[in-house]
């Protein structure tokens, strides 16, 4: 007795857990009023198909029961009945024109940009974002953090492993903020669940979109369409901060943008071209041409001795500036400021065995452009 006590218990428990557990694969509720929405009409609906679950089953289960053969029931001979089909056409219609009125009323709201009092572009590119203010004058690049990608062919996973960017998007609370967004090579999918905002990237067209934040906090979401082989390695992080704190971030930023103009006039060392060089390729060429430069055969080409990066170093400029026609090689000539550009050009140069002794100056950048 003690052991079937023992069994049932552990039974319950684990058929607890499971239960609970279930209420994590639900839609998430959000913290804007149209996620809310969103949510709100996914449950409305849920609970609609329960009642009629149960209702339609509970009519079948006791028929089954009351008129089975064994009690004598015979089965009943008619060719059709209009009453039978007026009820199973009509309240079907009226159950749907019912759900279509908030249904109607949360997508118009979905669509309505009208009165966002801010403004974000939002790009997707081969694998990272850029995000750019107009009316503020920021614009950045956020990739996946490097914690994340050293720890990809590692047992030690960290917390929020492949969902954290170098630089995150940040937003101020409780202000109505659009979306607009675009590629620039093929199809992503900016997808952050607690804003109830996703929406397709397409290269060649702008969608919008559109969300109020109500709470201060982090928010995390990811790229939802496939992209190609580094899809799963391109998150969202989003911090929504209160508007003064917004507005330090602004002015944080604005610096920062002087300050590299300021170093896109100086001349640098080799050392420091170098250094910067290496970061710059790690977080935005490492991903096709590999972390030691020999590439993916067939797929992606080695800078390991190849004619580009030992070649003409005024096409080897054009090449990373301008992309490359009918190959997954980008245009990195508004992503990457003049002194990141000549950095990763020395870089790739001078590294992977290639020992041309080059160095190139964001004045040379500059001067191509």
């Amino acid at each position: 007795m003690s052991k079937l006590t023992s069994y049932l218990g552990g039974l319950i428990a684990i058929v607890s857990v499971n239960a609970f557990s279930e209420y994590d694969l639900n839609m998430t509720r959000g913290v804007t009023s149209v996620s809310r929405d969103i949510y709100g009409l996914h449950m409305m609906v849920f609970w609609v198909c329960v009642a009629i679950a149960i209702i339609v089953f509970s009519i079948m289960i006791y028929s089954l029961i009351v008129h089975r053969k064994s009690q004598g029931a015979v089965a009943a001979n008619f060719h059709e009945s209009t009453k039978a089909e007026l009820l199973w056409t009509g309240i079907p219609i009226i159950i749907l024109v019912l759900m279509a009125i908030p249904a109607s009323s949360t997508l118009i709201d979905l669509e309505d940009t009208s009165k966002a009092q801010m403004t974000i572009k939002i790009t997707g590119h081969q694998w990272k974002w850029q995000y750019d203010y107009p009316k503020e004058g920021i614009s950045f690049i956020s990739n996946l953090k490097q914690n994340s990608k050293d720890a990809i062919y590692s047992k030690n996973k960290h917390e929020n492993y492949l969902l954290e960017v170098d630089n995150n998007l940040v937003l101020p609370v409780d202000t109505s903020i659009r979306f607009l967004i675009t590629s620039n090579d093929v199809i992503h999918n900016w997808w952050v669940p607690d804003f109830g905002v996703k929406q397709d990237a397409n290269p060649g067209f702008i969608n919008d979109a559109w969300a109020k934040i109500d709470e201060i906090g982090t928010y995390r979401g990811q790229c939802a369409e496939l992209c190609g082989k580094d899809h799963g390695f391109m998150p969202i992080v989003v911090d929504v901060v209160s508007k003064a704190d917004y507005a330090q971030w602004v002015l944080k930023k604005q610096i920062t943008k002087a300050a590299k103009l300021t170093q896109s006039r100086k001349t640098w060392s080799e050392k420091d071209l170098t250094s910067l060089g290496k970061k710059v390729y790690n977080t935005n060429c490492s991903s096709c041409h590999g972390i030691t430069g020999k590439g993916i055969p067939g797929i992606f080409p080695a800078l390991r001795g190849s004619s580009v990066a030992t070649g003409d170093i005024k096409n080897h400029i054009g090449i990373v500036l301008h992309g490359k026609a009918g190959t997954a090689m980008a245009s990195y000539k508004n992503i990457l400021g003049d002194a990141d550009i000549a950095a990763v050009i020395t870089f790739e140069r001078n590294s992977f065995g290639n020992q041309m002794g080059d160095l190139v100056q964001p004045s040379d950048i500059k001067s191509a452009r």
